[in-house]
């Protein structure tokens, strides 16, 4: 997702590395994990995943900047992939730790 930035919670800090965006992931080992997940849960999501594919090619979304703050789930992570596709900057905070899916928000940041 290299047009948003997608933090893991909302007290992000940086990590030193430029190539990511600020966030509090403290092991982004579980990304491919993350990835996995997030991807099986868009075969289950065909409508989202119609939406994405039509915000790519018309991109509404450009020059704006979404800020939510949402349970990090496989389902929030396609919805923040869709508005990313559609050309916005996301952040993503998370608004549970307990809800918090931790391969699926260090993939979010790994993207």
């Amino acid at each position: 997702m290299t047009t948003s930035n997608i933090a893991g919670d909302a007290t992000a800090s940086a990590t030193g590395t430029s190539s990511l965006p600020a966030h509090d992931v403290t092991d982004l080992g579980l990304a491919a994990e993350g990835v996995r997940r997030i991807e099986w849960a868009e075969r289950e999501m065909p409508v989202l995943r119609l939406i994405r594919e039509r915000f790519a090619r018309e991109r509404p979304l450009d020059g704006l900047r979404i800020g939510a703050c949402l349970h990090v789930t496989t389902e929030t992570a396609n919805l923040m992939r869709t508005l990313a596709a559609g050309g916005a900057e996301v952040y993503l905070a998370a608004s549970n730790p307990l809800s918090t899916k931790d391969d699926v928000a260090a993939a979010l940041v790994a993207e």
